[in-house]
């Protein structure tokens, strides 16, 4: 493994680099990630659907970044995943626990979105009829 040295190279070379490696990232994640295509899928729909609900722009821009935080840390658990699995194949109890704790992560997300959501279109609906 080699040590990549980004101390020699400019400040833009280096945010160059860390785009197309970010890039990659996306790449490799939509390749070989199922959760992470279908949780693309439902931002690419929920996303726009935030910035047409008669809510604030505060309101709205929490919506879609409950949203990207699932992304994120559905990378993370990928990421995490990749990591365990170059170490060992094996059933080990500590790998399982690692696995376990990303995808609950995950799920902490998906739970927490999925209650702002309902929260604030609970709330349209409501004062749209009153």
């Amino acid at each position: 493994m080699t040590h990549n040295n980004n101390k020699n190279i400019g400040t833009l070379a280096r945010l160059r680099r860390a785009v197309i490696v970010s890039i990659s990232g996306l790449k490799t994640a939509w390749k070989g990630e199922e959760a992470f295509r279908q949780e693309v899928c439902v931002a690419v729909i929920f996303i726009p659907t935030a910035f047409f609900l008669p809510v604030s722009l505060v309101l709205k821009l929490l919506l879609a970044g409950s949203l990207f935080l699932i992304l994120a840390v559905e990378l993370l658990n990928s990421a995490i995943e990749a990591a365990i699995d170059l170490v060992t194949e094996d059933a080990h109890p500590l790998a399982k626990n690692a696995k376990d704790l990303g995808s609950a992560a995950v799920l902490i997300c998906v739970i927490q979105a999925s209650v702002f959501w309902a929260v604030v279109l609970l709330d349209c609906y409501l004062n749209k009829w009153s």
